[in-house]
């Protein structure tokens, strides 16, 4: 159930981030709305998830997952390019996450 969370934790950030982008500054309301929104049940669902996942890992999955998803959705549908570097930051993150799952870190 804890990775469930997580997940959820995960999705409701990702989506706030991208509202953030929309809110232009905060000075449109529904975008601005859907940010607080989705921070608030991103952070309430992560303070679930540290029930049953330890901190350590679970905070690192958040950001990790969080911050390639980003990345990802910057390029693909918000028109930023996409270096070798940029790449390999983005593998290098889904590889910190595996990582700590295989290494027993929960």
């Amino acid at each position: 159930m804890g990775y469930l969370l997580l997940a959820g934790a995960i999705a409701a950030e990702v989506s706030a981030t991208t509202a953030m982008k929309y809110s232009d500054g905060f000075s449109k309301l529904w975008p601005s709305l859907l940010t607080v929104l989705g921070y608030v049940v991103s952070f309430a669902l992560l303070a679930q998830t540290l029930r049953t996942l330890s901190i350590g890992t679970a905070y690192a999955i958040w950001a990790g997952v969080g911050t390639a998803a980003i990345a990802a959705i910057g390029v693909l549908f918000m028109g930023e390019g996409l270096t070798a570097a940029k790449a390999l930051g983005i593998a290098l993150i889904i590889v910190g996450v595996v990582v700590l799952n295989l290494g027993g870190a929960h």
